[in-house]
């Protein structure tokens, strides 16, 4: 009787209570409380909770208490015995800190948002937020309270509603650079925008290219991180009312990134992902494209985290009228010409034009996009796609090859992607995937001009590729996949920046790619990037690849003022000659800094020299502007 007293007492003498987060606290379990099966089951599929040695050493105590004489355990029954555990309070540190209570992350090849305390998406959780220690009815509570809380709840209604809704939140990769000049660049860069993902991975890619010019020149440095810092950045409200009467608030953007050659040229971007990390990288890249095409021109981008997507002529009007009532004042032909992006098209842009011609009162030399109605070129939406085939060609000149017969993966099903597999067959390769955001289409027989004509319907009704499957019984349609594992000799991605990680670009390697033709900016992780250098696949980068753009937009305003219309077969020829130039161009510079045209980062490296050289030494002559 007494040693079970003392032992009672004991265990009451060491309760304790412990305030501060990170600390342990006692709890106090009634044996009607605890279900001894549960301790050692795992909730909802999480790991097997082995007990700790302070567990083992309680479940003997009771064991003695259990084999007490009679009259003892009469006693026992009046008081009854409670168990001490130990919780860790890390939830509370976890459940406290609210910005981080959802994150996004790819799974199984689709990003999806995950709680932060289970580490799993949807409803699938690991473990309890408490821990697998306590009462079943106090892990059941906290498994409740978890699910139910209005943060979670609001992270599984994005998830349905729209998963790219959620801006990612992943740690920046950086990557090792040879030069410690170099390096500083990126820290520089990494210390003033820490959070822009986006814009500090382009930033890498092109530091790491001019590693050897800077280390040739420590000019350079300075001048790059000059570079860095755009001009002029623009962030404004864009309000606008829907066709219900209700009020609707986007952010604008607009980054004016250099100056230095000439006027800005760059797109304008509709997308729920859109911000200013975005805006800057593709300002950025736009920046090098220009400089690298043969118009010497300044680059800019810009946009707006507004969806387009199920939205009426009427709304998409009044959203277009609203931010041009913002940025109109900035634009203009000696200052910034706005042209197409990704959400963005014929639509869109004339919208914004009207606007922008009863604002300012401005009508020639302004935008680029929907003049193939008025005036102008009439291959204009085509110049880019038809760029990147142009350039495909050239690169496989060198090799003594060509495109007819190869097949070729194309992701995305905008108008990019469209008029590539329009020219793939033209010249003879087989075309065999596009892909949208809920998976990709196969066709093992290659599209013709009948099939992309059928693909063109589709996208215009707004129904699914899968579609496509009911009417050719060849084709197949795999949901949330990408298309990189079908076997192929060059990939086309043209969607958008970062589709390709390193487990697509494996694939790709493996399923017998050779050459990659970026049609999107930024189409590959770094991580991506790395795996093609390392099995010498060869990447054609957007800046050159996709100039077809830039020439057919400056083509179109220089013979405006001629007010003649082109042929579609005089603007291809323009439009090859240009390509041309820029690809010899690329060679020569990398072949100045040593790097051989067998390189797989020969093209890469070239074309980020070339723009780099050209803007450089617009800055350096212009001085400290």
């Amino acid at each position: 009787m007494n040693s079970t007293m003392d032992d009672m007492n004991l265990i009451q003498a060491q309760r304790h209570l412990v305030r501060d987060l990170g600390e342990e606290i006692d709890l106090e379990i009634g044996p009607g409380d605890d279900d001894p099966s549960f301790a050692h089951t795992p909730l909802i599929g999480g790991p097997t909770h082995e007990p700790s040695a302070e567990e083992n050493d309680d479940t003997k105590q009771m064991g003695i208490v259990s084999q007490l004489p009679n009259d003892d355990q009469d006693i026992s029954k009046l008081q009854p015995v409670k168990r001490k555990k130990k919780v860790v309070k890390r939830w509370r540190e976890e459940w406290a800190d609210t910005f981080k209570w959802a994150y996004v992350d790819v799974k199984d090849g689709t990003a999806r948002i995950f709680c932060s305390v289970c580490k799993e998406y949807g409803r699938k959780h690991r473990r309890n937020p408490y821990g697998n220690e306590g009462s079943r009815n106090m892990q059941m509570s906290a498994l409740d309270e978890h699910n139910n809380s209005l943060l979670h709840k609001e992270a599984l209604r994005l998830q349905m509603a729209s998963k790219d809704k959620i801006v990612v939140d992943k740690p920046i990769y950086v990557k090792a650079l040879m030069s410690k000049t170099a390096g500083s660049i990126i820290e520089a860069a990494l210390k003033r925008d820490p959070h822009e993902v986006e814009f500090i991975q382009s930033v890498q890619e092109v530091v790491h290219a001019l590693e050897r010019v800077i280390a040739k020149n420590s000019h350079y440095a300075n001048i790059m991180e000059r570079l860095l810092e755009p001009e002029r950045m623009i962030v404004f409200r864009v309000s606008w009312v829907d066709d219900r009467g209700e009020t609707h608030v986007n952010r604008g953007f607009r980054v004016q990134f250099n100056q230095a050659l000439g006027p800005c040229r760059g797109g304008i971007r509709f997308h729920p992902t859109m911000n200013l990390s975005i805006a800057k990288f593709l300002g950025f890249e736009q920046t090098l494209k220009n400089a690298l095409s043969p118009y010497k021109l300044g680059g800019a981008a810009g946009g707006s985290d507004f969806d387009p997507k199920g939205k009426s002529d009427n709304e998409i009007m009044r959203f277009c009228q609203s931010f041009m009532n913002e940025i109109y004042r900035y634009l203009g032909p000696d200052k910034d010409l706005p042209s197409e992006e990704m959400g963005v098209g014929i639509r869109e842009m004339g919208y914004l034009f009207g606007q922008y011609r009863r604002l300012a009162g401005l009508f020639q030399g302004s935008f680029t996009g929907p003049r193939i109605f008025w005036s102008g070129s009439s291959l204009r939406t085509e110049a880019t796609a038809y760029g990147l085939v142009f350039f495909a060609q050239l690169i496989l000149a060198e090799m003594n090859k060509e495109l007819k017969g190869l097949r070729c993966v194309v992701s995305g099903s905008g108008k990019i992607a469209m008029h590539v597999l329009e020219k793939l067959v033209a010249f003879g390769g087989i075309p065999i995937t596009v892909s949208d955001s809920k998976g990709y289409l196969v066709d093992e027989d290659g599209f013709d001009y009948m099939k992309i004509s059928f693909l063109r319907e589709l996208k215009a009704q707004q129904r699914s590729l899968r579609d496509y499957s009911k009417t050719y019984a060849r084709s197949k349609y795999y949901d949330e996949a990408k298309p990189w594992n079908e076997r192929c000799e060059v990939a086309f991605p043209c969607g958008s920046q970062n589709e390709i990680d390193q487990a697509d670009a494996t694939n790709l390697v493996n399923s017998g790619c050779r050459i990659l033709i970026e049609g999107s900016n930024m189409p590959c992780t770094p991580e991506a990037v790395d795996t093609f250098r390392k099995n010498s696949v060869l990447i054609a980068p957007a800046m050159a690849a996709g100039a077809g753009g830039v020439v057919a937009g400056e083509i179109e305003l220089n013979h405006e003022c001629n007010v003649m219309h082109w042929s579609p077969e005089d603007f291809e020829s323009k439009l090859q000659e240009a390509m041309k130039q820029t690809y010899q161009r690329v060679l020569k510079a990398a072949d100045d800094f040593g790097y051989q045209k067998d390189n797989p980062e020969a093209l890469v490296h070239g074309a980020v020299i070339s723009a780099f050289l050209a803007i450089a030494q617009a800055m350096t002559d212009q001085g400290c502007v």
